[in-house]
Parts: structure tokens; C-alpha cells; sequence
């Protein structure tokens, strides 16, 4: 008689996330970039007898290179551009104020500058990297002895990351010569999205469904970013870019569509989505569609497939691209609700502490001449602030990712700097430290481990002795610094974060009802009005009504993503922070729900003019839940659009 099998040990979240690493292909464009930056930039500045210069340029490549992600390359120009123009001001503000400043004047301006930096990061991923390069560089400025004045190393700072930034703009990617390689990150993009929608199809009514739609929504979002990047002129000019454009357009009613099916929980034939795997060929080879399979019209979501490859059939055909993306800026009010609101105070005043805290330590260590005669007491307020930042993942995770980075890095690099000869073999290993930034970003022990061997050759190129003692013993002093800060109590509710972007997520979840529910009035009054027609005959909205639909439904499922992502990363943390936003994941959970039955009574209302009993049963008993889980989780945030203005009627 065989024994039961033991269950597997489990590990608590805070150590599985700690474990845990991003997959997918090497990006080799990014690592070919990676080479080309920092290691040449520096070899001209030797060259030329301005190491010192070399090693500013070098710092903001680095910098540049660590935010090089997937994408577009206009995406590119904001997602590098912004962050090195906000490390360029910090460089030239922290420099003039560490010529300037005494010690305690000096760490009260940089605690400030953590305030502020702190709170915009809530605008978004951009703004939390600008925001991470105006603090690290600021420190940088006012504690690293270079004699060049601070204009002057403004200027070579802003001309590594622009020479990086101009490398991914001019390079092609492997691939992209199919069409305009100019679009190769939109057109990879939009082809996500229909492989993800056939992804949906082929779940439907299987336990993977829910993991394939959230897949869906990234896609979509990262689609929506990679074609509304900054532009010179405010519509696509050329045929390519349009043409995108209509293939992205094209794609939201099959989603649509594949989400109702998804919610109805039915399986579908398995032709269903050959039809979007063919479009998703045709978007990367630059191809036409050819014939596309047909699915059955026997329900409503089905009927909206069809129709919906009908018109992707026409739309990359014709090739017309729409001019609305389905997205809105964020008005002045938006980003000051980020900022102002709970997540944006909370973050600020950690990144203030952690950041004043730990350069007044660093100042009164530094003054007191512990250091010796290294004069990198900045290391310790830069190191805080990577620490500091939620988007690296958990507290526990980041400082413990940290540490062991750090201890590999300086045990690296010192191998390295005892075999290796001056300056030749550390500028190699500038570059060489370049190129694997893109797969080290994969986890975070990986990436300090490879950043830790850059910054130490820089220091000993700009002619500092080995110093990989000190960067272990001041990495984790900052480790220290940002663990006590992380669990001081704060003014109002812990889980400031997740509150605000559960928040976010539940207005735009009942904006998006309200609307659907309003269309679904107008949509009757106007039955009523017109003459009679066939009972099975549809009667589809207006367009401009649609595309509002479409549109709220893009910023609600956004808003959702952005609150799981957070509310996982909580979760993660030790129990005495994770504690703080318990129940969280169910309602991430049912605005999910309420989302997706709000897009199948849009699918059902576009079909048949009204909705039936059954869904409106279905609307209210999600709303019942989600009140009920925000009472108990104590959840209030802000609510978002009373959906009792539009009653729940079929």
C-alpha cells in the first residue's frame, strides 16, 4: 500500500515572490543597445581626457537602459526622454547645492526633493521613473567630486541617455524589415492583441479563461500605449500608421465579444479562433488576411464575433485608420487626485524619510570620516531610493533581492578588478555590463547584481580605489534604513496604493455601467419611436455612442489591471504590512466580474435592442457582493457613478 504523497511545502508570499523571475526570449535588440551605450560612450571620454564626463554619460545610459523596455519606439522617446531630463535637473540642482549647502541645509533640500519626487510617482510607471532619476542623480550632483560644474554635467548627462534613446530609435529590431521598421513595436503590438483574443476563444469555458482575459487586457493596454506615444503631428501621417491604427480599431469588438463569451462560460467551436490567429499573421507579416473562417451565429456573443471578423476582414482590406484610439488624456485634476490622494501622500512621506533619512546618516557618517578617503557618501541615499520604490516589487523582496545583488556584485567586480588591466579591460566591462542589463531587469537580485559591477568599474575608471567593501556595507545599511521606514505607521489608512487605485478602478468600472445601462434606455425609447420591425432584427448603437463604449470599457479594464497588479504586490509583503489590505483581492476580483457582465449585456444589447431579466439579475447581485466585500474589507474609497441613476430594467 502506497503512502500519501506530502503536501509540498508552501512558501510564505513575501519569500515566493523573493524566488520568482520574469521568463520570455532574450531581448537581443536591447542587449546589442546595452553594448553600444555606456562602455563606447565612456571610451571617447578617455580618449578625449574627460573621464570624468565619461563616467556622467556612462551613469544616465545605465539609468536609460534599465527603462529600455518592449515597445514602441515612439513610446520610447517619452518612456527615456522624460526620466532623463527629470536626472538632469536633479544632477544640476544636487550639484549646486552640494557646492553651496552645509550638511544639514543640504539633507533638508534632498528630503524635500524625496516629497515631491515621492508623490508624482503615483502618476504612473514614467513619472515613477522620473521621479527615481531626479533623486538618484540629485545625490549623485551634491556628493560625487567631479570638477566640472554642474551645467556641464548636466549637459553629459542628458547626452548619454539621448545617445542611448537615439540608438533605439535608429537600430532596427530583428524581424522588423517586413514592412516600415520604423512600426515594429506597434505592429508586434496589435498582433498581440488578436493572438490574445484567440488565447480567450480557446479557454472559454475552462479554469484558464480568467488568466487568458487579464492576458487580453495587458495586450490591449500595451497596444493602446504603443500607438498614442508622442507624436509632432496630432494624427498617424503616413499609411503604415494608419493602417495600425484600423488593425488596432479592429480588434476591440473582438475582444469585445470574446470577453461576453468568456463570461457566459460556453465553449465555442474551435474555429473560433483560427480567425484571429489569421489576422494576427496578417498584422505581422504585413500580409492580407485571405479567407477567414466563419464561427456559428447561434447566440448573440457569436453573432458579435462574426460581425467583428467581418469587419477586421474590411478594415485591413481598406487599410483606414481611425483617428480615436479609445483613450483620454488625464486632465490637470486626474494628476492632481494621483499626487494629492492617499497613495501619493503615503509614498511621499516614505520616500522623503527614507531619502532624508538616510543622506543625513551618510552626511554625519561622511563628516566624520568613516569613509576614509572615498568620497561616495552618496551611495547611500541612491541606494535608498531604489529601495524604496514599490514598482521592484514587496519591501521584504527588494531589500533582500539587494543585499544578496550587492554581495555578488562586489565579490564580481573585485575578481574582476584584480585580473583585468587599466583602463581598457574596465571599459570592456562597462560594456559587457550593459548588454546584460535587459535580461537582468528579469529579477531584481540579477539586475543590482550586474548595476553594482557597473557603478564600481565607474568609480575606479573615474580614479577611486576598489571600493566593494564600502558598497556591501553601506547596500546594507540602506536595506536597514528603508525596512524601519517601511513599517513606521503613517497619517491615515495604510495601503494608501491599493486603496487609490481600487479606488480608480471602481469609478471607471461604474462609469462604464452607467453608460452601457444608459444605452440600453436610449436603445428602447428609440424601438419605440421608430417603426415596427422584425422581432430577431438588431438594433446596433450609434457609432459615436459605441466608441464612448468602447472607450470607458478601455479605461475600466486599465484601471483594474493597475489595482491587481498592486494589490498583488501587497499581498507579498510581510504579514505586518500585508495585513493592512486583506480583502483587496476580492474585489479586484468582483469589479472584474461586473466589468465583463457589463461588456456581455453590451454584446446582448447590440444584438437585441434591450437586455433581458437575466442579466440585470446578474448586475445587481454583483453590486450586492461588491458592497458587501468593500464593508468588509473596509475599503471606502471614493465611488464611483451612482449606478441607481440608471435603473437596472430589461
Amino acid at each position: 500500500m502506497s503512502r500519501p504523497a506530502r503536501p509540498a511545502l508552501a512558501l510564505p508570499p513575501w519569500l515566493a515572490h523573493t524566488l520568482r523571475a520574469q521568463r520570455g526570449p532574450v531581448p537581443w535588440s536591447a542587449v546589442v543597445r546595452g553594448a553600444l551605450a555606456a562602455g563606447p560612450l565612456l571610451l571617447v571620454a578617455v580618449l578625449a581626457g574627460r573621464a570624468s564626463l565619461g563616467v556622467v554619460a556612462a551613469i544616465a545610459a545605465m539609468l536609460a537602459g534599465i527603462n529600455d523596455r518592449p515597445g514602441s519606439r515612439r513610446v520610447s522617446v517619452h518612456r527615456l526622454g522624460l526620466p532623463a531630463l527629470a536626472g538632469a535637473v536633479g544632477l544640476f540642482a544636487g550639484t549646486m547645492a552640494g557646492d553651496r549647502l552645509g550638511a544639514v541645509p543640504l539633507t533638508l533640500l534632498l528630503t524635500g526633493l524625496g516629497l515631491f519626487a515621492g508623490g508624482t510617482s503615483a502618476v504612473g510607471p514614467v513619472a515613477s521613473a522620473a521621479g527615481t532619476q531626479l533623486l538618484v542623480a540629485s545625490a549623485i550632483g551634491a556628493g560625487m567630486p567631479l570638477p566640472e560644474s554642474g551645467w556641464l554635467r548636466a549637459l553629459a548627462y542628458l547626452g548619454g541617455a539621448a545617445w542611448l534613446l537615439g540608438l533605439r530609435l535608429a537600430l532596427p529590431t530583428p524581424g522588423s524589415l517586413v514592412g516600415d521598421f520604423r512600426f515594429d513595436g506597434e505592429r508586434d503590438a496589435v498582433a498581440d492583441v488578436y493572438d490574445a483574443v484567440a488565447d480567450l476563444l480557446d479557454a472559454v469555458g475552462t479554469r484558464h479563461a480568467t488568466a487568458r482575459r487579464v492576458a487580453l487586457t495587458a495586450a490591449l493596454d500595451h497596444a493602446q500605449d504603443a500607438l498614442t506615444g508622442p507624436r509632432l503631428r496630432r494624427y498617424a501621417s503616413s499609411s503604415t500608421e494608419r493602417r495600425l491604427h484600423a488593425q488596432y480599431a479592429a480588434a476591440l469588438p473582438l475582444a469585445e465579444a470574446a470577453t461576453a463569451l468568456a463570461w457566459a462560460g460556453e465553449a465555442v467551436p474551435a474555429r473560433a479562433s483560427e480567425g484571429p490567429r489569421r489576422l494576427a499573421a496578417a498584422v505581422r507579416g504585413n500580409t492580407h488576411t485571405g479567407p477567414l473562417p466563419a464561427p456559428s451565429r447561434s447566440a448573440p456573443a457569436l453573432r458579435a464575433l462574426d460581425d467583428a471578423l467581418l469587419h477586421a476582414a474590411e478594415a485591413f482590406d481598406r487599410g483606414r485608420g481611425n483617428r480615436d484610439l479609445h483613450t483620454r488624456r488625464r486632465t490637470a485634476a486626474d494628476l492632481a487626485r494621483s499626487v494629492f490622494g492617499a497613495g501619493g501622500r503615503e509614498y511621499g512621506l516614505r520616500v522623503a524619510l527614507c531619502f532624508g533619512a538616510s543622506a543625513a546618516i551618510a552626511q554625519a557618517l561622511h563628516h566624520t570620516q568613516w569613509y576614509g578617503q572615498h568620497e561616495h557618501w552618496y551611495w547611500l541615499p541612491a541606494t535608498a531610493v531604489f529601495l524604496v520604490k514599490p514598482d521592484l516589487g514587496p519591501l521584504a523582496s527588494r531589500v533582500l533581492c539587494r543585499a544578496a545583488g550587492t554581495v555578488l556584485g562586489a565579490l564580481l567586480f573585485a575578481g574582476f578588478a584584480a585580473v583585468l588591466p587599466r583602463p581598457e579591460g574596465l571599459i570592456a566591462l562597462v560594456a559587457l555590463s550593459g548588454a546584460l542589463i535587459p535580461v537582468a531587469t528579469r529579477h531584481f537580485a540579477a539586475q543590482t547584481a550586474v548595476v553594482t559591477v557597473l557603478v564600481l568599474t565607474l568609480v575606479m575608471v573615474g580614479g577611486e580605489p576598489q571600493a566593494s567593501v564600502s558598497r556591501i556595507g553601506e547596500t546594507l545599511l540602506a536595506c536597514a534604513i528603508v525596512l524601519v521606514v517601511g513599517h513606521l505607521p503613517m497619517p491615515g489608512q495604510r495601503g494608501g496604493g491599493v486603496r487609490s487605485r481600487l479606488a480608480r478602478a471602481d469609478r471607471a468600472a461604474h462609469a462604464y455601467l452607467a453608460h452601457v445601462l444608459r444605452e440600453s434606455e436610449a436603445t428602447s425609447a428609440r424601438r419605440e419611436a421608430d417603426a415596427p420591425r422584425l422581432p430577431y432584427q438588431p438594433n446596433p448603437p450609434r457609432t459615436d455612442s459605441r466608441a464612448v463604449r468602447w472607450t470607458l470599457r478601455r479605461e475600466a479594464y486599465r484601471a483594474l489591471a493597475e489595482a491587481r497588479t498592486a494589490n498583488a504586490l501587497a499581498a507579498a509583503e510581510l504579514p505586518a504590512l500585508a495585513r493592512h489590505t486583506e480583502g483587496a483581492d476580492e474585489i479586484v476580483a468582483t469589479l472584474e466580474q461586473l466589468v465583463d457582465a457589463t461588456t456581455a449585456c453590451a454584446v446582448h444589447l447590440d444584438d437585441s435592442g434591450r437586455l433581458t431579466p437575466w442579466h440585470t439579475d446578474r448586475l445587481t447581485e454583483l453590486l450586492a457582493e461588491l458592497g458587501e466585500k468593500r464593508d468588509r474589507a473596509g475599503l471606502h474609497g471614493p465611488r464611483g457613478p451612482a449606478t441607481t441613476d440608471v435603473p437596472l430594467a430589461g
